[in-house]
């Protein structure tokens, strides 16, 4: 088999994580300038933190591009103390652990690499998964995270750039697939020339990842069997 780059979504694909995210945005706000955080901000679903930073610093009134690296530099120094809030509020998807360790199984027969491309900064993203047991088969190093880019399609050459740093293969094209439950998700896959799986376990349906693109959407998944042929049995690089 040739060599595979699945790069995984965290929120609502891997996990559901409470309101970790908003409570980090919170701490972040509250620390540095004493202020909260504002209402009436865009959806964050599928948007990566320096896209949701830039947004908040500007409603609260701040210069944004100015303190965009000292907020999302306090962010990642906060984000581990969310650990018990995410013990207690956080959940694990259906079929996740089963189907991450179904993956790893499969790097028997060639290289099959686990990383994330999620729009988390990556302190915040490993507190999401670290105490709920997700990040065993996951090379954290090997995928992409929001601090890059508001960009979310800015992040996929970076995860390709890293796991062929760290593995020595290419993963470009169709070798890379991108698996999560927005369009953005969908969208950065086909910005890159990657392979899109949609997963309908978020708050877009089925048909609305089928019509932004994704090359498979699957309603959730429970269904090892199913994730499999999705992310390996169909590649074609």
């Amino acid at each position: 088999m040739q060599p595979v780059l699945v790069l995984w979504d965290v929120d609502h694909t891997l996990v559901r994580a409470g309101r970790a995210g908003v409570a980090l945005y919170e701490i972040a706000l509250a620390e540095l300038y004493g202020l909260d955080l504002p209402g009436q901000l865009t959806s964050m679903a599928g948007r990566t933190d320096a896209s949701i930073a830039l947004e908040v610093l500007t409603a609260a009134g701040l210069d944004a591009a100015r303190e965009l690296l000292r907020f999302q530099a306090l962010m990642g120094a906060r984000a581990p103390d969310l650990a018990d809030m995410v013990r207690d509020e956080a959940t694990v998807l259906p079929g996740v652990r089963d189907a991450l360790a179904a993956i790893a199984r499969h790097s028997a027969d060639g290289p099959v690499v686990q990383s994330l491309l999620t729009g988390n900064i990556p302190a915040l993203a490993k507190v999401k998964l670290h105490p709920l047991g997700l990040t065993e088969h996951l090379d954290l190093d090997a995928g992409a995270y929001g601090d890059v880019s508001p960009v979310r399609a800015d992040l996929v050459p970076v995860a390709r750039r890293n796991a062929a740093a760290r593995y020595g293969a290419d993963f470009s094209g169709r070798a890379t697939v991108l698996i999560g439950d927005t369009p953005h998700d969908i969208e950065a896959a086909a910005v890159s020339s990657a392979r899109a799986v949609g997963v309908a376990t978020g708050r877009f349906s089925a048909a609305q990842l089928a019509e932004a693109g994704a090359d498979i959407v699957l309603s959730d998944l429970t269904c090892t069997e199913h994730v499999i042929a999705a992310l390996l049995d169909s590649h074609s690089p």
